[in-house]
């Protein structure tokens, strides 16, 4: 299993960056899964709000206009064919969302403790999703 390491130096000119003692520990692998986990999680929510805009019964019914200029298009070219700056500033409007909420749950997490937050939010979630 490879590392990788960050050399640090103080400035000093015996310094060697290869001998920086910097080791792969069982918290440094628990840390590195945990960001790439986040990172896995980020595509997956990229691609499944990219899915679900671009589902025909989903443009019917929020973005009409939408749907009828992608059935009328006969092309195979799949290049800006949701070309809607509605549906854009939409799906757009979703990782601004996030990335406002993420501001608001940590002092809400601080407030209330973090089992009551999660909490609020799983039924919030059963309340959107029902």
């Amino acid at each position: 299993m490879g590392g990788v390491g960050i050399g640090v130096s103080r400035g000093g000119h015996g310094d060697d960056p290869t001998k920086y003692p910097g080791k792969l520990t069982l918290y440094v692998i628990i840390t590195l899964m945990a960001i790439a986990m986040g990172g896995l999680i980020v595509g997956y929510d990229i691609s499944i709000s990219g899915g679900v805009t671009s589902m025909a019964p989903f443009l019917e019914k929020f973005f009409p206009s939408v749907y009828h200029k992608q059935m009328d298009d006969t092309s195979t070219n799949q290049y800006c064919k949701f070309d809607s700056q509605i549906l854009t500033l939409f799906t757009s409007s979703l990782y601004l969302a996030a990335l406002v909420m993420s501001f608001v749950t940590s002092t809400m997490t601080k407030k209330f403790g973090r089992r009551k937050s999660m909490m609020f939010g799983g039924i919030i979630f059963l309340v959107g999703a029902t």
